[in-house]
């Protein structure tokens, strides 16, 4: 599991706090990490600690109906995985900003994997998305869709070996995704101001299976910035 994404956005990642779950073959492959920052803040661990047992419940649920079924059926059944991570992107004197990262193996070909995003509002004391901050997501898109479309395709041209020409009318994975089809992070190169913006591109969204996840990082505009909702502007900064 990829735990800690745009690295570039912060010199060093916290360390995840590994959470254990009971040791029974049910549920041997759950996993659920977060950093000391978030454990730090009561509430925020309070909501970890809530949604890593309902997903473990669910698991161990999925498991034992999983086993059943293939005893059944007369079919062998392979070891479930589930593993849920969070990592610190940056924390400023406003925010704690975490990515995440989501893996799960039913027993098919290969796992499935997906990326989040959570935002602590250290004044509110309360949790947001990062797209909360901003008017629309509309107003993200106009003011970053091209830069992001613009950055993805340099990205997609390494890994392809030859240009993406998203003017041949494809209705595949040579177009760009809208900014709303990938997780929007905040980051920021001093702890002092949100300067930096992640956008983490997972599976299928840009690129078929093999190609893998994307990763865009682009400096806040002032077109980025003037989308940002007055309460949270001076939390921000221009990015170069």
């Amino acid at each position: 599991m990829r735990i800690g994404y745009l690295c570039t956005l912060l010199a060093t990642l916290t360390p995840a706090v590994a959470i254990a779950a009971p040791a029974t073959t049910e549920t041997s492959g759950f996993s659920y990490a977060y950093p000391p920052a978030a454990a730090r803040v009561a509430p925020l661990r309070a909501w970890l600690e809530a949604d890593r047992k309902t997903l473990y419940a669910r698991f161990a649920a999925d498991v034992r109906e999983a086993k059943r079924d293939a005893k059944k059926d007369g079919y062998p059944y392979r070891d479930w995985d589930f593993q849920k991570g969070w990592s610190v992107v940056t924390e400023t004197p406003r925010f704690l900003s975490l990515s995440g990262s989501l893996y799960t193996y039913t027993g098919g070909a290969h796992g499935g994997t997906g990326s989040l995003a959570l935002l602590w509002d250290k004044r509110a004391q309360r949790r947001l998305a990062p797209t909360a901050v901003f008017a629309s997501s509309a107003a993200i898109q106009s003011a970053i869709g091209r830069a992001f479309c613009d950055r993805l395709d340099i990205e997609r041209a390494k890994r392809r070996g030859g240009p993406v020409k998203r003017s041949s009318g494809s209705t595949g994975f040579d177009n760009c995704p809208k900014v709303s089809e990938a997780t929007l992070i905040l980051g920021s190169t001093d702890r002092r101001a949100i300067d930096r913006i992640g956008l983490l591109v997972d599976q299928y969204v840009a690129g078929p299976y093999a190609e893998g996840m994307y990763e865009v990082t682009l400096p806040v505009t002032p077109r980025l910035l003037a989308t940002v909702k007055p309460d949270y502007r001076a939390a921000f900064a221009i990015g170069r």
